[in-house]
């Protein structure tokens, strides 16, 4: 987001009506007073914001004409939600000390997500919480059954809490001689951590997100895996061909608004497109690729089964196999969702790819 075009000073005494109502306007409030009364003024002022949206839908508006509609309007939303949200600021002081009181120690936090930084700056409150719950989930990690263990996802860097997809390729069968297995795209690395524990001798993993591969790293090293996956800087694919090759892209072809979203959001399908399109060239014969995707974008209208087919069959590949599973996250059951009746027709397939 721009910088707001002006700012004033916002205290204890501040009135969360006046805030909001400036908030909107994109005028920001930068803190002066005590940070937990912060935090409060950030929840009234999103409470006011979710109060907003509910009283439009009361009022007879347009109904979406159709699903892909509904999705720019709800993205549309969130976007002006995230913006007004983020017009409470909250000042820093050289080494990430926040000089407020009350304030809680978030050196650790920032520097997680930052890197090392000595200079005085301002960062939203919405930002700052968002770092800290960042940290706190890469403390405790997340419960992964395939593994028996935990994975431990770093800011910025896509958590596998949608376990259907984990669950799929840990209980796959694998081709014939897969000693060596290609994880486009690894993340976290839970899915080259399931290759090595199910045997494959030898992953090699890529990612171009140095925070990824960062993350990766650490999470094999604990796990210890990290003589078997070998991770490397690389668009797509590494050098070479592999019995198997794994591919779990981002499953909505829309533009990100942030850099965490790139792990949902693939602009114009261009990394599903290019695994597709460079698959054959990295195969052993008789190997086999396994694309991981949800129908999402399917029953949002953002992308035909009927393209994908065509995309699989221009790149010379056939399917061999797909299996498909249910979605179990708590929002395939919220009917409040405003994309309620996407998600729970929504499907998570492992297409199994071979040269056709």
């Amino acid at each position: 987001m721009p910088p707001p075009k002006r700012v004033v000073i916002a205290d204890d005494r501040t009135n969360a009506d006046v805030a909001y109502r400036l908030a909107c306007e994109g005028t920001a409030l930068l803190w002066r007073g005590d940070f937990q009364n912060a935090r409060q003024l950030l929840q009234a002022l999103a409470r006011r914001a979710d109060h907003k949206g509910k009283s439009a839908k009361k009022k007879p508006a347009k109904v979406p004409a159709t699903p892909t509609e509904a999705f720019h309007l709800h993205r549309q939303a969130q976007s002006q939600r995230a913006r007004t949200l983020a017009m409470l600021l909250i000042p820093f002081d050289e080494g990430y000390t926040i000089p407020l009181r009350r304030a809680p120690d978030v050196k650790l936090a920032c520097n997680e997500a930052y890197g090392r930084y000595e200079e005085p700056f301002i960062a939203s409150m919405r930002e700052l919480l968002g770092l800290i719950g960042a940290h706190e989930w890469r403390r405790t990690g997340v419960e992964i059954p395939a593994l028996g263990a935990r994975i431990h996802p770093h800011y910025g860097v896509f958590s596998p809490v949608r376990g259907e997809y984990v669950r799929m390729v840990a209980d796959a069968a694998l081709p014939k001689g897969a000693t060596l297995a290609f994880d486009i795209g690894v993340g976290t690395g839970v899915l080259s951590a399931v290759l090595a524990k199910r045997g494959v001798q030898r992953v090699i993993a890529t990612d171009q997100d140095q925070r990824a591969l960062s993350c990766a790293r650490e999470n094999l090293a604990l796990l210890g895996l990290d003589s078997q996956v070998e991770l490397q800087v690389a668009d797509l694919f590494p050098e070479g061909r592999a019995p198997l090759v794994v591919c779990n892209p981002p499953w909505v072809p829309a533009r990100p608004s942030s850099p965490i979203e790139y792990a949902v959001y693939d602009p114009d399908s261009r990394m599903l497109r290019g695994f597709l399109g460079g698959l054959s060239a990295h195969l052993t014969p008789g190997g086999e690729g396994w694309l991981i995707l949800s129908d999402l974008a399917e029953h949002l209208g953002l992308r035909p089964r009927e393209q994908l087919l065509e995309w699989i069959a221009a790149a010379a590949l056939k399917v061999v196999d797909r299996i498909d599973v249910r979605p179990i996250h708590p929002r395939a059951s919220d009917a409040s969702d405003p994309l309620h009746a996407a998600r729970a027709a929504e499907v998570t397939s492992l297409w199994k790819l071979a040269v056709a």
